[in-house]
């Protein structure tokens, strides 16, 4: 079955007010927000406005609950297990600086783990002693499961993936990897960023024990939203930053951590982003992962057979799984040209550059690729309009 049978695509594209006006296709950098979500935000900035926003949070404290238990619902958690933060990258950084790491410590990750990532994992290593072990990928190109389980030591203490990188289009592993880390009891730490909203998530299934995501992607959220999910056991982990929201100050000398995730939470917040990403994330469930996933395969799998047929364009993606982002280059063309191109004909992409994904685009003897990322309500049309843009690129026949 066609997968856009089952979504009101018109009602979908009435609701998202660029698509009128552009194809958008940098889902997996800032997608466009749905009218309710954005409706939601000024609602609740005029709130603030009228009487202040300790008040307007007050009265919106029942919005602001559910965006904890919409993002529990997305993800089949408890609500107990959600901290709302500003960003992925806040949230994957507050799981990791809470993990006590020690000299000999080492951390298993992938070839095409994310640079903010990547970048945690050296600056932790100029401080403590601790060796970073990057799993190979397998022939399909996504982390080698079979290499993962036997590069595990006694002194593996964090295995760090990233579930959907942010180039070469593939879905790596998690649930696998995961297998190993339970029956090691290594802490897993899943840098979810680009796949929540896009495809179906379970935790439990996963098996992770933290999950960073955001809400300007694929959720189709305000930016400066973000969440992290915390495995209600690892209550015990020690938070990078204390404030009076985060912990309780006891007496003179001591204090107490809150026992539920939202201890790598701060005190401030953007109140309306928080409600708008939680509306964001009923919007998405309304809609139906299932359903909205299928779209944006069907979709993907459509682009790349439109590029792949064009002369002088390879398409870059990889994995068994691939998902909405399809990422090529076009011989002869700088990839940002092409960004430039396309976008003066209203279409919207992205380049990937090799400071993003370092290992992975070196690997690869890559420097950058463009970047096409599909929604549910992007079309057809839009999709083969674009790819016969790509081919006039490629034919050097745009003016």
């Amino acid at each position: 079955m066609n997968a856009k049978s089952t979504l009101d695509l018109d009602a979908i594209r009435d609701d998202t007010v660029g698509a009128a006006s552009h194809t958008h296709l940098d889902n997996a950098g800032a997608s466009l927000p749905a009218r309710p979500v954005v409706a939601a935000v000024i609602d609740h900035w005029r709130r603030e406005e009228q009487i202040g926003g300790y008040d307007a949070e007050n009265e919106n404290q029942a919005l602001l609950e559910d965006a904890y238990a919409a993002c529990a619902d997305l993800l089949g958690a408890r609500r107990d297990e959600i901290a709302l933060v500003e960003s992925a990258t806040t949230a994957w950084q507050m799981a990791f600086h809470s993990i006590p790491f020690a000299d000999g410590d080492r951390i298993l990750t992938g070839v095409a783990e994310y640079a903010s990532n990547y970048l945690a994992f050296l600056r932790l290593a100029r401080r403590v002693d601790v060796q970073i072990d990057v799993v190979p990928d397998d022939r399909n190109g996504q982390i080698d499961v079979e290499q993962a389980a036997a590069m595990v030591t006694d002194q593996t203490q964090l295995v760090a993936i990233t579930h959907v990188p942010t180039n070469g289009g593939l879905v790596n592993p998690a649930a696998a990897i995961g297998a190993i880390a339970r029956e090691h009891g290594i802490t897993y730490l899943l840098d979810a960023c680009q796949s929540v909203g896009q495809l179906p998530i379970d935790v439990n299934a996963i098996g992770c024990d933290f999950l960073s995501f955001t809400g300007r992607k694929y959720l189709r959220a305000p930016r400066g939203t973000g969440a992290l999910y915390a495995r209600a056991r690892a209550a015990g982990d020690d938070p990078a930053l204390l404030d009076l929201h985060s912990a309780t100050w006891v007496d003179r000398s001591s204090y107490e951590f809150r026992h539920d995730a939202r201890r790598f939470e701060n005190y401030e917040a953007n109140v309306a982003a928080r409600i708008g990403l939680g509306v964001a994330v009923r919007y998405a469930l309304g809609i139906g992962i299932e359903a909205s996933w299928a779209r944006i395969q069907e979709l993907a799998a459509r682009l790349r057979s439109r590029l792949e047929a064009i002369d002088g364009v390879t398409v870059r993606d990889k994995g068994s799984i691939q998902c909405g982002i399809v990422t090529f280059d076009v011989v002869g063309v700088d990839s940002t040209v092409i960004k430039s191109t396309l976008a003066a004909s209203a279409v919207t992409v992205n380049v990937t550059f090799r400071a993003s994904t370092l290992l992975d685009m070196a690997q690869r003897h890559l420097d950058s690729m463009v970047r096409a990322s599909v929604h549910y309500f992007n079309t057809e049309e839009e999709v083969d309009r674009t790819a016969e843009l790509v081919a006039r690129i490629a034919r050097g026949s745009v003016e």
